[in-house]
């Protein structure tokens, strides 16, 4: 009986997402321009109505009179920086109150700017009659550090990126060119609408290169296109460069020629780009070099090189992400605790651990990383994927911001010192590959700025901004992105199933993934451990005891069969097939439903997708693009299904329902 009663109010929500648009049309479409996806959520109009008014001068705030003086539809706006509040503004934050800015920067008045034209692409009533909130707002970002991390590669390359070629890099064989400077234009812009403040912008996996006078004079360059929009630069280092670019005969942290090494490449940074902002590291994990290679601990290596930062300001972001180094033979998802729970307190003041939000890999649903609840005296910062490596990549339509809000419910913000992506852009025209991944790069600028922002206000802001104001397009289509993420894990590794993809590209189902020649936790059959008996990783005390490193009383709810989340069932519990689930259904029944609904769900919002089309009477490129994309998603979600069902049907000895 409460199976039917789901299945009614499925049909119920379908119906009303199908129904929508046609409802809309009796008042009149809003039918969209024609345009390729460039302008992101950035579609303002020109009108040139406004005149600003500001005594202040620097080349941020030219950038917000502009701004405004082109695409404000309002009279006049007073730009003031005021540093004698009674409450001063944090972290570049703004006032606004009846057409007047207030900031404590000018970075603080680019971002007010932003705020005032965001608004008024979603047609806020506040902006109407005498101006916006009588009574005043006030907007300060939560976090001081709001991250891209790309993981470009100097050749132009990405790594699991989906949407074409490097915007920083272009290599080849006649050395170093230089990249279209209006795309960093344009790059830099679009972060500064959603107060990101800082880009690494080469990947984790690091060549010296990056550090030769060559590469240098780029990164200036790019520093400067990009420093007024408040954005500083960062660079991803390999920890063994001078060994490598052969200054040096080792890459042994406390060696006095390498720590010289460092100290003198610091100053030659700082004195071409003031404002650089420090290093992010990946060491000894993958086969990245790093301090084991010397006996040293990550304290060793971390610490070396802020001192070399220390007197400019800089920081360093040392990854958390290993494994297969020290702690070999050890459960994967234990071995970044291992290795950093006996260092925490020795760490520099301006180190900082950067994790990823799960202790495995960005999978579609993990439960958050226990480093988090493990670290205490050492700052951290979370690490998200925008780019949907694990999630259907640019092919599939997965709003991440209800995921990246499920891990906040466990690791409060006041635990960070700032927040990380790992971008999903490339050199496409529309960005991202995919237009509605384009709402990834958004909810995270978003979140970074207030990580309680509900994700359906956020899903809201971004198709308003990006498509129609039109109520029968944006509630049909918010409804279907605060679905996708959960239909994805349906149709891909429900009940807490995991990283059962095909090997290095991660696109599509192998759940019969073995190599003897990769090392074993890169295998699927190492995750899933399916047997006549059951499926799941037994992580209870009685298996690898990963709860353990959980704090109370969680670690007791993961280590109980009977009161762990379903959602995590098969990340801590090796299951009988049998088993009783909470709806009614056996193990083996309940994994075959969450499979066919999340098949459904994407059928479903494929037709929501095909009854928006009268939308897009003059914007046909951009709903053909979708569709493609979708109708792609729909094949790959019944093929993650079917493939799934027959691998772990053939364990459960069951029927398929």
């Amino acid at each position: 009986m409460r199976r039917n009663h789901l299945n009614w109010k499925r049909f119920v929500s379908c119906a009303l997402l199908v129904i929508a648009p046609a409802l809309a049309g009796k008042g009149g479409l809003g039918v969209l321009k024609a345009e390729d996806g460039s302008q992101l959520w950035l579609r303002y109009e020109k009108v040139n109505t406004c005149k600003v008014i500001t005594s202040e001068k620097s080349a941020t705030v030219d950038i917000a009179v502009r701004e405004l003086s082109d695409y404000y539809q309002g009279k006049t706006v007073t730009l003031l920086i005021d540093r004698a509040q009674e409450e001063p503004l944090i972290n570049d934050g703004f006032f606004i109150k009846n057409d007047t800015i207030v900031a404590s920067n000018d970075l603080g008045l680019l971002y007010g700017a932003y705020e005032l034209l965001r608004l008024q692409q979603m047609g806020n009533p506040q902006l109407k009659g005498k101006g916006y909130l009588e009574k005043g707002f006030r907007s300060e970002p939560f976090f001081s550090l709001r991250l891209l991390n790309h993981w470009d590669n100097l050749d132009g390359s990405i790594e699991r990126g989906y949407a074409g070629k490097s915007i920083f890099w272009a290599e080849n064989q006649a050395g170093l060119s230089r990249v279209n400077t209006q795309r960093l234009i344009e790059y830099a812009r679009a972060n500064a609408s959603i107060g990101i403040n800082g880009t690494v912008l080469n990947n984790v996996n690091a060549s010296p290169k990056v550090l030769t006078k060559t590469y240098l004079n780029e990164v200036k360059r790019i520093a400067n296109i990009l420093r007024p929009y408040g954005i500083r630069v960062y660079l991803s280092i390999n920890f063994a460069s001078p060994m490598a670019l052969k200054a040096t005969k080792t890459a042994d942290p406390l060696d006095k020629n390498v720590i010289k090494w460092w100290k003198k490449k610091a100053d030659e940074i700082y004195k071409m780009i003031p404002d650089f902002g420090g290093f992010l590291v990946k060491a000894n994990s993958e086969g990245q070099p790093g301090p084991f290679d010397y006996n040293r601990s990550h304290a060793d290596g971390a610490n070396m090189l802020a001192d070399a930062l220390k007197p400019h300001g800089g920081i360093v972001m040392w990854r958390c992400f290993v494994y297969g180094a020290k702690h070999k033979g050890e459960d994967r998802v234990k071995q970044a605790v291992s290795e950093f729970k006996p260092l925490d307190g020795q760490f520099r003041d301006n180190v900082i651990l950067q994790t990823k939000n799960g202790p495995l890999d960005f999978q579609p649903r993990e439960p958050y990383s226990p480093i988090f609840d493990q670290i205490v005296q050492t700052p951290n910062m979370v690490e998200l994927q925008i780019t949907q490596e694990y999630l259907g990549q640019s092919r599939h339509l997965v709003y991440l911001a209800p995921m990246w809000r499920e891990f906040f419910i466990y690791v409060h913000p006041t635990k960070l010192r700032g927040i990380a992506g790992v971008a999903n852009i490339g050199d496409d025209a529309n960005w991202c590959g995919h237009h509605f991944s384009q709402a990834n790069w958004y909810a995270f600028g978003r979140l970074a700025w207030d990580p309680f922002a509900k994700s359906e206000q956020i899903a809201r802001e971004w198709l308003r901004q990006t498509f129609t104001l039109e109520k029968g397009f944006v509630e049909p289509l918010q409804r279907v992105m605060m679905e996708s993420r959960e239909a994805c894990v349906n149709y891909m590794m429900p009940l807490g199933l995991h990283h059962i993809f095909k090997f290095d590209h991660h696109y599509g189902p192998e759940p019969d993934g073995f190599k003897a020649e990769y090392p074993i936790e890169w295998c699927p059959v190492y995750y899933h451990k399916a047997d006549a008996q059951g499926v799941g990783f037994d992580r209870s005390s009685k298996g690898s005891d990963a709860v353990s490193q959980y704090r109370e009383p969680l670690n007791d709810i993961y280590n109980d069969l009977q009161t762990c989340p379903e959602e995590y069932l098969l990340w801590f519990h090796h299951v009988p097939w049998n088993y009783q689930m909470r709806s009614g259904l056996t193990l083996w029944q309940e994994m075959q439903e969450k499979y066919n609904s999340g098949v459904r769900d994407v059928e479903r919002f494929c037709l929501v997708w095909d009854n928006m089309k009268p939308y897009f009477k003059n914007d046909m490129q951009r709903w053909n693009e979708v569709k493609s994309r979708m109708d792609h998603q729909l094949e790959n979600a019944r093929e993650w299904r079917d493939v799934c069902l027959k691998y772990f049907g053939s364990f459960a000895n069951q029927p398929q329902k």
